[in-house]
């Protein structure tokens, strides 16, 4: 790995926690909650790669739980996020099908570990929340896709 991505990861990690930490609602029953760190995962991977999707997604995402106060999810939200950035990242030529099929992945995911943590009553309570986070953040993450591609270079 080389500085200027070493650099774009911590900066788009960074950025994840921020766009998760400000911009939150709860969700009641799972104790977690909707935000617009997503937008910023896809937004990197679409812009950058997988690797930088993932790493970005993963750390930024896995440090806003422990600093929001929900360090039990801490784990499973570096693994769900990390591969949500990998995900998109690897279908970045197609970026609509790239955003969905992260934000879907994102749903299922906090599916399965709600599931384990809460039981599957208290999961599937949570997949509207989750899949409007996850539509909200592909569209906001596709129109940012757009206006910053022609000016970014993903080496």
């Amino acid at each position: 790995m080389d500085t200027r991505t070493a650099t774009r990861i911590g900066l788009l990690a960074a950025l994840t926690a921020v766009a998760t930490m400000i911009i939150h609602f709860p969700v009641p029953g799972v104790q977690g909650f909707v935000n617009f760190g997503d937008s910023v995962i896809i937004l990197a991977a679409l812009l950058f790669g997988p690797a930088v999707g993932f790493f970005a997604g993963a750390i930024g995402s896995g440090l806003a739980d422990v600093l929001l106060g929900y360090p039990h999810w801490a784990l499973w939200t570096f693994i769900i996020k990390g591969l949500e950035g990998l995900i998109a990242g690897h279908m970045r030529a197609q970026p609509v099908v790239a955003g969905v099929l992260a934000a879907v992945w994102m749903v299922f995911g906090y599916f399965v570990a709600a599931g384990f943590m809460y039981g599957w009553p208290v999961a599937a309570a949570a997949i509207p929340g989750d899949g409007l986070q996850g539509g909200v953040s592909v569209i906001v993450a596709l129109l940012l896709y757009r206006a910053l591609r022609g000016y970014v270079s993903p080496r």
